[in-house]
């Protein structure tokens, strides 16, 4: 008995060097890069793909995308002759997006994982964008800087068909690994995809965060409280219109500095399942979030008149 000792040291050795083993992803590989203005409004240019190699950052790969580009460090300063500053009155500002989620401080050191979407708009600032629907079915395939996250798929509403539908279209995009809860969880290091009316998600405190008003939740749409209407905003926070019952959202926010969470929603059971239905690449492409009105899909911030 007396090299029990040993030998369990050995085996905790072992264990430990097993937990520690796991191969890193490697970086570089192909990817896409976008770039447009107005919250995606309007495309510079075609998206174009680029292989990246194992060095190259976020920022070197849009030098290299056919763009003539000037930058101060991290920043982005000019894109094609399209600055920052101040245009009609307003301050502008290239923002950088990876797989939907915002990576304005590491766009210079950030380095790319194969699939990862790239993504440069210039628009107004004041509201506080951390993510958005446009890269679907990114970050849930690819997941953040290499590393895939678990993802919640979160049933609210008291019928699951809609949720049905979400997890279809989300297998359907190739996200795999997914779990399902018809309980209420809290965001953390998870992605979380929360379906149900506003009234059932207004429970959860990331999803809240949209009554708040963009300057908050980075979502140009706002519920009321009640759930029964929900009120589109342009690119300054100002109210363009207000949708009643049948109406739909799908939009992602998030909270602190949890994972992003993402939002199937609607004032009533026709709007939520509308924006389920939404929830396909080709709709939600380029797109910051998307409501839905009369079944037909409305990008947002709303466009003035």
């Amino acid at each position: 008995m007396k090299h029990a000792p040993v030998l369990l040291a050995a085996v905790l050795a072992l264990l430990a060097a097993g937990c520690g083993s796991k191969a890193e992803v490697p970086t570089g590989g192909r990817v896409t890069v976008t770039v447009s203005q107005d919250f995606g409004e309007t495309r510079l240019a075609p998206t174009r793909g680029q292989t990246a190699s194992d060095a190259d950052t976020v920022l070197d790969v849009l030098e290299r995308s056919q763009f003539e580009v000037r930058a101060t460090g991290a920043t982005v300063d000019e894109v094609d002759g399209l600055s920052s500053g101040m245009e009609d009155g307003k301050p502008v500002q290239w923002f950088p997006y990876v797989n939907g989620i915002a990576a304005l401080d590491g766009a210079a050191d950030r380095k790319l994982y194969k699939n990862d979407r790239i993504w440069y708009d210039h628009h107004v600032t004041g509201s506080k964008v951390q993510a958005v629907v446009g890269s679907f079915p990114q970050p849930f395939t690819g997941g953040i800087d290499g590393k895939k996250y678990p993802i919640r798929l979160v049933c609210m509403a008291p019928e699951d068909r809609s949720c049905d539908e979400v997890e279809e279209r989300l297998k359907q995009a190739g996200v795999r690994g997914l779990t399902r809860s018809n309980l209420e969880s809290s965001p953390g290091q998870v992605l979380r995809v929360l379906v149900g009316t506003w009234k059932e998600l207004r429970k959860d405190i990331a999803a809240r965060e949209l009554e708040k008003g963009p300057q908050v939740s980075g979502v140009f749409a706002k519920p009321n409280a009640a759930g029964d209407q929900l009120q589109l905003l342009d690119a300054d926070g100002e109210v363009e219109k207000t949708l009643g019952p049948g109406s739909g959202l799908v939009a992602a926010t998030t909270f602190l500095e949890q994972r992003p969470t993402w939002i199937i929603s609607g004032t009533d059971d026709v709007g939520v399942a509308a924006a389920a239905a939404a929830l396909t690449e080709d709709q939600l492409r380029f797109h910051f979030a998307l409501a839905i009105e009369a079944g037909r899909g409305v990008p947002l911030p709303v466009s003035g008149p």
